[in-house]
């Protein structure tokens, strides 16, 4: 509470942010002899005492205090909105924007796709302040679904058309590769470019890139496949032309793929991994934090369950370059599994030019030394606890560390 009784004889400046959408203002204001307790009446503010001056941008400069006194009279105004929506629990300054009115990103109608542009936060890094995989898959999963939210899709968190939603259709993904040539730090703003079109008869696909807005340079890229499923009988159904017919109008007009090169491993088969495997993480249990908005177990948490059978020991010398996932079964809350994984070939052991992938094993491990490669393969599977049932075939390319200047 500011203006107490005893303070009166002098004059308070207090620092202001205002909010218009998109970006932050900071405006001081001078109070004499008057009692004003902005929490309560502007709860979007944040005020703090200063030292006298205009603003924290322009101190120093000859500019007038009382030019503020137009916009404190417009927060008085703003005061008598919200005491007219305080019924509905709504505030002027808050229904007034959309989140599309905040996001950094939004359509390119020539090459029908979306970007948007995201900030690294320090909850989103690891040890070496470098961004997660788990935190860029999350990014992957946020910007696809601001894609289709965009075009008028549902956001009920299975991007539906009208007609899948009159049908009990929903998306579900089968296959996700991602390749990371670098990871971003904390504090780096990347922008993230994603696109979808139809993959035959049964589904389509989305593609990412991701690239560092200072440097404009690629740093990965991502592609997905995507099937239709009954969201009752939980049956695959056939894309029908109707519903085709909805989406495809955003899809670009000719095939645009992330991984354009005819060799590339992001649609290499993933072989099934037989006991007894190498590495063994056992007592896994899908947790309610784990589960999305349709009820099962978030893509995202099948990328930590498989980074969980890693020996620390890779986690400290190489960081993931690719990782491809099969998904081929539904998790739900409360599932107890567990994952599993073998060593299946070393790149570049002791040598400077790539040799191809020795070694190859679906078992026992035979006598290599893995800590001389470059560059590592892992084959992954995760399955249900004291069964053969496969819930998450996967595949994993470890890359050695490169130091990199830290911000």
């Amino acid at each position: 509470m500011l203006g107490h009784p005893t303070l009166h004889s002098r004059p308070y400046y207090v620092s202001c942010i205002l909010w218009n959408g998109r970006r932050s203002s900071h405006v001081n204001f001078n109070f004499k002899n008057c009692t004003v307790s902005c929490r309560k009446t502007c709860p979007w503010l944040s005020m703090t005492p200063i030292k006298a001056g205009v603003s924290t941008e322009d101190q120093g400069s000859n500019s007038n205090v009382s030019q503020s006194g137009l916009l404190f009279d417009q927060l008085l105004v703003n005061k008598e909105d919200s005491k007219n929506n305080s019924l509905t629990g709504s505030h002027p300054m808050i229904s007034k924007y959309s989140a599309n009115g905040v996001r950094l990103g939004g359509l390119d109608n020539v090459r029908h796709s979306y970007s948007e542009n995201f900030v690294v936060r320090c909850y989103e890094v690891g040890m070496n302040r470098a961004a997660s995989i788990e935190s860029i898959a999350n990014l992957l999963q946020e910007v696809a679904c601001n894609h289709a939210q965009s075009v008028g899709f549902s956001t009920d968190g299975f991007a539906t058309t009208p007609l899948m939603r009159k049908h009990r259709l929903i998306w579900v993904t089968t296959r996700m590769h991602i390749e990371l040539e670098a990871y971003p730090v904390w504090g780096d703003v990347v922008e993230m470019e994603t696109w979808c079109q139809a993959e035959g008869k049964a589904g389509t696909r989305r593609d990412w890139t991701i690239s560092d807005v200072s440097s404009g340079k690629l740093i990965g890229r991502v592609t997905s496949t995507w099937v239709m499923m009954n969201e009752d009988s939980r049956r695959l159904s056939r894309v029908t032309d109707d519903v085709r017919q909805e989406y495809v109008i955003h899809c670009p007009k000719l095939p645009r793929y992330a991984f354009p090169e005819a060799n590339s491993s992001s649609s290499s088969k993933i072989p099934k991994l037989h006991d007894p495997a190498q590495y063994v993480k056992s007592g896994l249990m899908a947790r309610r934090g784990d589960l999305d908005m349709n009820q099962h177990v978030n893509n995202v948490t099948y990328i930590g369950w498989i980074l969980e059978s890693l020996p620390p020991s890779i986690l400290e010398t190489h960081q993931l370059h690719t990782i491809t996932l099969h998904y081929r079964r539904e998790c739900r809350h409360g599932d107890l599994v567990e994952s599993l994984a073998n060593f299946e070939g070393c790149r570049n052991a002791g040598k400077s030019a790539v040799s191809g992938i020795h070694g190859y094993t679906n078992g026992p491990a035979q006598p290599i030394n893995i800590y001389d490669g470059d560059e590592l393969e892992f084959l992954h599977l995760v399955r249900t606890t004291g069964s053969e049932v496969e819930i998450n075939r996967g595949r994993t390319v470890w890359k050695r560390k490169l130091e990199r200047p830290q911000r």
